[in-house]
């Protein structure tokens, strides 16, 4: 049972590891919330870098690993905020994202919340993935909700532990399952991707497709929609895509290169050694 004076106590769990770089950008941006009343909680994985010493400045900090399901997971039971809300140390929330997600989730009752994502990176391909995150906006079988009530959250027992790639795939559609229902706000997060290279996005995807084996057991039936290829976003944004051509041209090969690469990884999970 949450305090009163604990009502509105939103509790911004963040994992971070070596995050020095934009960690400070990200903290800044939960002081700059209309809402005030914002607990942050920072869970390191043992970063080498000053991560640490930035992040104590701003709000609590504890050491916790080896990944950030479990960081996250921590982070909630350490909270004492009646809303819970989950950000990587790489984003940044414009002023009102808290006080929108509160007043949303009250007046409809919702379990979850997603919150729209924009990709703001240097070069070539920071460009394309922003192009792409463009249009995903909207789309409720890609986005996933990263605002939840406290309740919610501790219902359907967190994230799950034994997931690397798509947490917040099965943590939404988890909560939906249990018979919430998940809303969105059109309030924006900008996603700092840095210097975006083909060949590290692949690698990520090559990491994620070797152990995504476990979500596709969970989730069958949101496979599908989830990893097509032709999306139906994609064509929903014809007309933004078709504006761009120099930029759409590369981040359809970046697709094709990030579906080879994930699953590959995938087929090394199966049958590789």
């Amino acid at each position: 049972m949450i305090n009163n004076r604990y009502e509105k106590l939103v509790s911004v769990i963040i994992p971070t590891y070596n995050s020095q770089e934009t960690i400070e950008l990200c903290l800044n941006s939960i002081k700059r919330q209309t809402h005030s009343q914002i607990e942050i909680i920072v869970v390191d994985n043992h970063s080498r870098d000053e991560t640490v010493e930035i992040a104590k400045r701003y709000g609590r900090v504890y050491l916790k690993g080896p990944e950030r399901c479990v960081q996250r997971n921590f982070g909630a039971r350490e909270a004492k905020g009646k809303y819970l809300l989950f950000i990587d140390s790489d984003m940044e929330l414009s002023p009102r994202v808290i006080d929108k997600c509160i007043k949303k989730m009250e007046k409809h009752k919702l379990g979850g919340i997603i919150i729209p994502e924009i990709s703001i990176g240097k070069g070539y391909w920071a460009r394309c993935k922003a192009l792409e995150r463009i249009c995903y906006h909207g789309d409720d079988a890609i986005e996933a909700a990263r605002f939840f009530t406290r309740e919610t959250f501790f219902k359907v027992n967190g994230y799950d532990e034994n997931l690397v790639a798509a947490d917040d795939w099965d943590l939404s559609q988890r909560v939906k399952k249990s018979g919430f229902s998940i809303g969105r706000i059109s309030c924006l997060i900008k996603h700092h991707e840095g210097t975006l290279s083909l060949v590290r996005t692949m690698k990520k995807k090559y990491l994620y497709g070797q152990t995504i084996s476990r979500y596709i057991k969970k989730h069958r039936n949101e496979i599908r929609k989830q990893f097509n290829p032709l999306r139906r976003a994609y064509f929903k944004n014809w007309k933004k895509l078709a504006k761009d051509p120099f930029h759409t041209l590369g981040f359809i090969v970046m697709k094709l290169c990030e579906f080879g690469a994930g699953g590959a990884g995938f087929i090394k999970s199966k049958w590789g050694r």
